[in-house]
């Protein structure tokens, strides 16, 4: 719980040294990559010791693809999880950027929405050009 606390807490200072987190950026994409990847994994499937230790959702499981909505993940970037573990966002981040890390996490383009083999989460990195 500590680690998670300090990483939420870093993530969250990085941008109060401007006043604004995620730079301003109302880029739902840029968004998800600052704010949420850290715990959710960079295309939506969190890593395992955020799974083990706090129960981090996988934003890619087919369970929560098919009830998602920008509507439902707006809500939880809101005002937090009910267990407490994933803060509230709302007052850290603009009323823009909720809306639009919440459309793109509804949306088809979402990173893992769709199908397609990423072993271990990991998938494209070692590809990358240098």
């Amino acid at each position: 719980m500590k680690f998670w606390l300090a990483a939420v807490a870093w993530v969250l200072g990085l941008g109060a040294c401007s006043g604004q987190p995620a730079g301003g950026s109302a880029d739902g994409q840029a968004v998800f990559q600052l704010m949420c990847a850290s715990c959710h994994g960079p295309d939506g499937r969190p890593p395992a010791a955020m799974v083990a230790r706090l129960g981090v959702r996988d934003l890619t499981a087919a369970e929560f693809r098919a009830r998602v909505t920008p509507g439902l993940v707006e809500q939880q970037v809101r005002t937090g999880s009910k267990n407490k573990l994933m803060p509230a966002f709302e007052g850290a981040i603009s009323d823009a950027q909720i809306r639009a890390v919440a459309a793109y996490v509804a949306s088809p383009a979402f990173p893992a929405a769709s199908p397609g083999p990423v072993p271990g989460g990991a998938a494209g990195s070692a590809a990358a050009p240098r």
